[in-house]
């Protein structure tokens, strides 16, 4: 299994967030932080962290 890069869209295997595509933003030792989406309310980005064995690289 490939680990993601900085700028990599994945898709989410498991969780809360099961299915949703986003950008990587970080990659740590073992894991990766995502945007997700945008919040328009708060104008804000959706950001949530992912272990490496719960995503794929589209």
């Amino acid at each position: 299994m490939a680990k993601a890069a900085e700028g990599d869209t994945i898709e989410i295997m498991s969780g809360e967030h099961k299915g949703k595509k986003g950008t990587v933003l970080i990659v740590r030792e073992n894991s990766v932080i995502v945007e997700i989406g945008h919040n328009t309310v708060r104008d804000e980005p959706i950001k949530t962290v992912i272990n490496h064995k719960n995503y794929v690289l589209v």
